[in-house]
C-alpha cells in the first residue's frame, strides 16, 4: 500500500491557520489545548488521556480525563469544560493532532460557540503551545507520573480528582504572568519581568469577561472552601487512584460509563457529615450553575470534618 503523501494529509488542518497565541494577550478566552497520554510503557489498546485547556491571559486551567480519544469522548470532555467554565471561549488553539482537527469536532465547535476562532500550532513547534505544555508538567505529570491508566473506574476517579484540582488551582494558587520583555546586549539577550502573583480567578475578576452573577457565585464558593482540607482531599484521591487495578485483558471496558450524560450529576448536593448531622447552611438553596458538572462538597474554612456526597 503506498504511503500517504501531502495530498492525503489532514485536509481539515489545511483550512485552519497556524500561529502562536500572543503571550501578552489582554482578553480572556484564548485557550491552548493539549492531550496527555497515560499509556505507561506501551501505547497499545485503549487508555486514559487528560484533556487540558489553559487560558493565556488569566492562567485559568481545565482538565478532564478521557478513556480513549475518539470523537465521542473528546466531545464529552469539551462538554464538561463548557458546562462549568464561567467565561466565554474566544479561541481554541490545539496542536495538529487528528483528535482535535477532524470534521466532527470542528463542526461541534462552530455550532456550539458562534464566532469562535480556531487556530493551530505549527508542526514540530512544541513551544507554540508553551502555556499548556508547562501545565501538562506541573498539573498532570507531577501528580500522575507516567503510569498506565486504562479502566472506567480510574477514569471516573481521575475526573473527581480533577474537579478538586479545578477549585484548588483556579481559586487558591497564585500564578505569575509575564509583564514585559526587554532585549539587552548581554549574555542573556532577553530580560523578563513578571507582574505580582495572583490567582487565575482574581485575574479573571479584573476583566469584563466574567458576568457579575457568575462572579458572585464563585466568590461564595471560594469563601466557603477550606483550602487546607481541599489539598488533603486531593492527595487522598490520588492515593486511592494508585490502588486501583488496571484493565483485565479478558474483559472489555464500557466507555459509555465515563460519559457525563451517563452520570447523575444534576442530583449532587454538597453536604457535610459532622457528628452524624448534615449541614447545608453554608450553601444557598438554589445552587449556582457554576461550577459544573460537579458542585463539590468542600469543608468550610476552619473545619477539617469528613466529607460525603448525598444524592437527593
Amino acid at each position: 500500500m503506498p504511503q500517504k503523501g501531502p495530498a492525503s494529509a489532514n485536509r481539515v488542518a489545511r483550512d485552519i491557520p497556524m500561529k502562536r497565541l500572543a503571550w501578552d494577550e489582554a482578553e480572556p478566552g484564548h485557550f491552548e489545548v493539549d492531550l496527555v497520554h497515560h499509556c505507561g510503557l506501551s501505547p497499545s489498546g485503549q487508555y486514559v488521556h487528560t484533556l487540558q485547556m489553559v487560558d493565556v491571559t488569566t492562567g485559568w486551567s481545565e482538565r478532564v480525563a478521557l478513556l480513549g480519544r475518539s470523537y465521542l469522548v473528546t466531545k464529552d470532555g469539551f462538554e464538561r469544560i463548557l458546562a462549568r467554565l464561567p467565561f466565554k471561549i474566544e479561541e481554541i488553539h490545539p496542536d495538529n493532532g487528528s483528535e482535535f482537527l477532524n470534521h466532527h469536532l470542528v463542526r461541534f465547535w462552530k455550532e456550539k460557540i458562534k464566532g469562535l476562532s480556531l487556530s493551530r500550532s505549527r508542526p514540530y513547534h512544541k513551544n507554540d503551545n508553551r502555556f499548556v505544555e508547562q501545565k501538562n508538567s506541573t498539573l498532570v505529570r507531577a501528580y500522575l507520573g507516567y503510569d498506565r491508566l486504562d479502566t472506567v473506574t480510574q477514569t471516573n476517579l481521575l475526573n473527581h480528582l480533577y474537579d478538586h484540582m479545578w477549585l484548588y488551582y483556579n481559586f487558591f494558587q497564585p500564578v505569575m504572568r509575564l509583564k514585559e520583555k526587554i532585549f539587552v546586549a548581554t549574555d542573556k539577550p532577553v530580560k523578563r519581568r513578571f507582574d505580582p502573583a495572583q490567582t487565575p480567578f482574581d485575574r479573571l475578576c479584573q476583566t469584563e469577561a466574567i458576568p457579575a452573577q457568575n462572579r458572585l457565585e464563585l466568590e461564595a464558593l471560594r469563601d466557603q472552601t477550606n483550602p487546607r482540607q481541599l489539598r488533603q482531599d486531593i492527595y487522598h484521591l490520588l492515593d486511592r487512584l494508585f490502588t486501583l487495578p488496571n484493565a483485565d485483558l479478558t474483559q472489555s471496558e464500557d466507555v459509555f460509563q465515563t460519559l457525563l450524560a451517563q452520570q447523575p450529576v444534576a442530583g449532587f448536593r454538597p453536604t457535610l457529615s459532622a457528628d452524624g448531622n448534615v449541614d447545608n447552611s453554608p450553601f444557598p438553596s438554589e445552587l449556582p450553575t457554576f461550577p459544573q458538572p460537579l458542585l463539590l462538597p468542600f469543608a468550610p474554612k476552619g473545619e477539617d470534618c469528613p466529607v460525603t456526597l448525598s444524592l437527593e
